[in-house]
């Protein structure tokens, strides 16, 4: 297991004036993702609507803010980044905004809405095959390194960078303007915690609760241990594509270390749930890992009041998949 002291942490650590800074770039290019009420267990809580971004996630936030912040000559090199898919539509998108070149390494199996919409973005594809080594699986950071090496570029991490962690923080500065207050606890969907960290550094008076998928709860497991954990080789499973990273990275477990609540981790049945209750209740499409906050909610992990948000942060569903969840009655 490796600690997670800042030693380890490359390049610079984010803050809560990154955060803010990223807000106000946001917002320089970005409308506010609204924040709706919604009831659970008779108490009325709120959703943050990131579904509703351009790209169809909160990802475009964080790829936004590093890829502006990008020197001139950085800028020329390009900008390599791994992802399931919201990731990279988000880098995508920033990078087709700026006239950056932008190279995305994704699985095989990605989803096919988002490999196209990244396609359809302008950035060059390419796949790895996301399966266990002695199955043939690859590293998808050793992909991304090769790519470097042979083109250059700028590494845009998912969630193990200070800026990508300062632009998803910046979905708090918008909440509390929002709330007219800071909120009591904010539920996330967690893949590799860059969402939960920035959202720590932004709204610290906050309780801030990653979800991840069972299995998958690397964030929660190195919380609790206080060393990042990797998921195990025979992990199962899970309908969160976008929630399955094999570590979290020093840089996030630094910076959620007396920050974060425990880890929650959900079945792919409740986060189902979620997805049809997202569908009738609040007419919005979520995907899996987007679902996994309001699973946990929905199926009392995490407790809500007034002031509580729970994040929607992605709405990039297979189509014929959702069609089957929102039919199911399971």
């Amino acid at each position: 297991m490796i600690r997670a002291d800042v030693s380890q942490v490359p390049f610079r650590m984010p803050t809560a004036d990154g955060v803010r800074a990223a807000a106000d770039a946001v917002a320089a290019i970005l409308p506010p993702t609204p924040l709706l009420p919604v009831e659970i267990g008779g108490v009325r809580a709120w959703v943050k609507a990131e579904v509703l971004q351009p790209v169809g996630a909160f990802k475009i936030r964080g790829a936004w803010w590093r890829l502006v912040s990008l020197s001139p000559e950085e800028r020329a090199g390009g900008v390599v980044a791994v992802s399931s898919g919201n990731h990279a539509q988000g880098v995508a998108w920033a990078a087709k905004r700026l006239g950056i070149r932008a190279t995305i390494v994704m699985p095989h199996d990605a989803p096919q809405v988002k490999l196209a919409g990244t396609k359809a973005l302008g950035a060059e594809v390419v796949l790895y095959q996301r399966a266990p080594k002695e199955e043939g699986g690859e590293d998808r950071d050793a992909v991304a390194a090769t790519l470097i090496a042979e083109r250059g570029g700028t590494l845009v991490h998912a969630f193990g960078d200070a800026w990508v962690i300062e632009g998803q923080g910046s979905a708090a500065i918008e909440i509390a303007a929002q709330l007219g207050r800071s909120p009591s606890r904010i539920i996330a969907c967690c893949g590799g915690g860059g969402l939960a960290a920035g959202l720590a550094l932004g709204a610290p008076g906050a309780q801030i609760h990653p979800v991840e998928p069972v299995g998958w709860d690397m964030v929660g497991q190195s919380l609790a241990s206080g060393a990042i954990v990797a998921a195990a080789p025979d992990a199962p499973k899970t309908i969160c594509d976008a929630l399955q990273p094999l570590a979290t990275k020093p840089i996030n477990l630094a910076v959620l270390q007396g920050r974060s609540q425990p880890g929650v981790a959900v079945t792919d049945a409740e986060v189902r749930a979620a997805q049809r209750f997202a569908f009738a209740s609040l007419r919005l499409v979520v995907e899996p890992g987007g679902a996994a906050a309001l699973a946990a909610a929905l199926a009392g992990k995490v407790p809500v009041d007034e002031h509580t948000v729970i994040m929607l942060t992605g709405g990039n569903a297979d189509p014929a998949a959702y069609a089957a969840t929102i039919a199911a009655d399971d």
